[in-house]
């Protein structure tokens, strides 16, 4: 499945596009109140494409007259589909995040090929994630408003799974449209349990669900009727599964996507061995519905509460002690980097060939944790933890849901992917990123020693910005909190940025040319006249150099004196 996303970048209040071209990407894991250990909800996403540059959009709030309309662009192709009306007031919204610490993130899983396209359709995906961040104050008001648009002007785009979180409440909401000759689409939307997390990763995931729980679950009355009428379904309604009929998965879907939905599971619940089958692409069916029987579940409580900073570390995985284990096999080479260049599939003779889709992969444009908390006031309580590029290897500054101006280093216009900008985080992070998939397991703990110090820090820093802005809001001082939480993250976004181009020139140095510089107390060791002092030459491992005898045999064998 291969999402293109083609990013507009339209300098307006009535509309802001994005564009990307992604291919089975996108991550997203969700966390309730009861799951996280201050009470926040959050949601995550990893923005993975080839063709996207990272940068943190903004959309001010904004008074519309009478009769206004918003022109909407297909985030897929950045081609013109129509105009809907403007409220009479729309809400600001930072990246993902609104004023009222609404979050919305997305995957898409594809689904029938026969329902991708619909004639006519005016909102597709991208645009219902940004318009209902606009219109909307809940999770619940957001699915109504997504749901709502779509059934009026119909659905744009192929199966999407979209996370929908608010300071009480998270959702997972599951799309895919009717196709050519009739409008909208279907849909069911599940509220996470509290003290549960759930996850999704380009596959669709709610399957059976309560048809007698409003509260709960929500879904368009046609959801089931539909499948009928199409020949997909003949059972009883308590046994339809939307997944299994509109997106039923199979090897790419087990391997490629809810893989990565296993891997984060893993990293906070025990109980996930029993999913590792699966996880490897062995979809396992039976049953009278002949539905997949070994399918992992759509939400799991962790075994403990978990933090803002469990949570981006559920973000940053290779598959580390699974059986899909990125830095286990050849294709990791000598310094064990658990990265493989796309494309995702390859062939020898005639047989077919993976190469992993991990959680954090060097294609992510930008990717973010949100936290909605219910204690504070909205400006104050909403943080989008934001970061670009790979999600191993950036570090999450807190944006908070208040500010009114976006920091220069994530500003849409400072560079773009053919546009190199010193300024730029994107362009700092990818410096940093791309040399040290050179010699991988020797230059990642120095990156992961500065993002950790840094996010240390901001984490640190919370309470008291939280408490500082709360005082001001509480006196009334309604702009002056936002200026503050807006200095605030202005400075620590361009000051991350600032250390990360630090990095880039302290990494440069130490490994240049394949030497190791010697240290000593955070210094580059010199001899007694000066000089730099011999720099350390760790070659290859040994079982990477009976790799290179195996393949060439004599050929490099010495049978004189050794040179330089």
């Amino acid at each position: 499945m291969i999402k293109r996303i083609q990013r507009v970048a339209i300098l307006s209040v009535l509309t802001m596009v994005g564009a990307v071209q992604i291919s089975l990407a996108c991550t997203n894991f969700l966390v309730t109140k009861g799951a996280s250990v201050d009470g926040s909800t959050m949601i995550t996403y990893a923005a993975d494409s080839h063709t996207l540059y990272g940068e943190l959009y903004f959309q001010p709030a904004q008074d519309h007259p009478e009769g206004a309309l918003r022109d909407i662009y297909e985030w897929d192709t950045g081609k013109f589909l129509g105009r809907i009306p403007q409220p009479l007031h729309t809400y600001s919204v930072v990246g993902n995040m609104n004023e009222f610490q609404v979050a919305i993130s997305e995957t898409t899983f594809g689904g029938r090929e026969e329902l991708a396209k619909q004639s006519g359709a005016i909102m597709d995906y991208g645009s219902l994630i940004y318009v209902a961040l606009q219109r909307a104050k809940t999770a619940r008001e957001a699915i109504e408003v997504m749901t709502g648009l779509v059934e009026k002007y119909g659905y744009a785009s192929s199966g999407e799974s979209f996370s929908i979180s608010d300071p009480n409440e998270v959702w997972i909401l599951e799309m895919i449209g009717k196709g050519e000759g009739e409008k909208g689409a279907v849909w069911v939307a599940q509220r996470i349990p509290d003290g549960y997390i759930s996850g999704h990763a380009n596959q669709a995931r709610i399957t059976t669900f309560p048809m007698d729980d409003e509260a709960n679950c929500l879904f368009s009355k046609d959801v089931i009727s539909f499948a009928r009428e199409k020949g997909w379904f003949d059972g009883k309604n308590k046994d339809f599964s939307f997944s299994d009929i509109y997106a039923p998965v199979d090897f790419g879907g087990a391997r490629f996507s809810d893989a990565r939905v296993y891997a984060g599971f893993n990293k906070v619940y025990s109980g996930m061995k029993q999913y590792e089958e699966y996880a490897l692409g062995n979809v396992k069916h039976d049953g009278e519905n002949n539905y997949p029987s070994n399918r992992m579940p759509l939400w799991i409580k962790p075994d403990k509460k978990l933090t803002v900073q469990d949570v981006m570390g559920m973000m940053r995985d290779h598959y580390q002690g699974t059986a899909l284990d990125m830095t286990q096999d050849i294709g990791a080479g000598p310094f064990k980097l658990p990265y493989r260049w796309r494309p995702l599939t390859f062939k020898v003779d005639s047989a077919t060939y993976v190469n992993e889709r991990a959680i954090s992969t060097q294609q992510t444009g930008f990717s973010f944790v949100t936290q909605s908390r219910s204690w504070l006031p909205n400006p104050v309580g909403g943080i989008l933890w934001f970061g670009v590029d790979d999600t191993y290897s950036t570090c999450y500054v807190p944006m908070y849901c208040g500010i009114t101006e976006i920091p220069q280093c994530f500003k849409v216009g400072n560079g773009d992917l053919l546009t190199y900008s010193e300024t730029s985080a994107f362009w700092v992070f990818n410096v940093v990123s791309n040399f040290a998939y050179l010699r991988y397991d020797a230059m990642i703990p120095d990156i992961l020693k500065v993002q950790k110090n840094l996010e240390d820090k901001f984490v640190a820093y919370t309470p008291s910005v939280d408490v500082a802005a709360q005082n001001l809001w509480n006196a009334g001082k309604k702009s002056e909190t936002l200026q503050f939480l807006t200095d605030y993250s202005v400075n620590q976004a361009n000051g991350m940025t600032s250390e990360w181009k630090k990095l880039s020139q302290y990494l440069f140095v130490k490994f240049i040319d394949g030497n190791i510089k010697k240290e000593k107390n955070g210094v580059f060791e010199r001899t007694e006249t000066g000089m730099p002092a011999n720099p350390d030459q760790p070659g290859y491992p040994e079982w990477w150099k009976k790799v290179i005898v195996d393949q060439t045999g004599d050929h490099l064998k010495m049978t004189g004196t050794p040179g330089h």
